[in-house]
């Protein structure tokens, strides 16, 4: 995976077709989801997702596995992974806001 993100000025000749996920919500309300960032951390790989209708909603984080050729996104349910890797995030944040 990539840290790269992808948009009209990035200028790497890569597609930039949106994949989107729908999730839906412990209110049972569906969400289309689309990758805006991902990054890797003690050897596995992350991807945040925003809202496509609401881009000022919260974001998420889900793992993202590898079964073959196929990738998947995972919830992250161990309290020390999601800890870990909100901070990692943070960080990222932070340094890009100084950039």
């Amino acid at each position: 995976m990539s840290e790269h993100q992808h948009d009209e000025n990035c200028g790497c000749g890569d597609e930039h077709e949106e994949d989107v996920f729908i999730l839906t919500d412990e209110d049972g309300n569906e969400h289309e989801m689309v990758i805006v960032y991902t990054f890797e951390t003690q050897n596995k790989a992350y991807a945040v997702l925003l809202d496509r209708n609401d881009p000022e909603a919260d974001s998420i984080i889900f793992r993202i596995d590898e079964e073959g050729d196929e990738s998947f996104l995972v919830n992250i349910e161990d309290d020390a992974e999601w800890e870990h890797v909100t901070n990692v995030y943070e960080q990222i944040v932070a340094t890009e806001a100084e950039a």
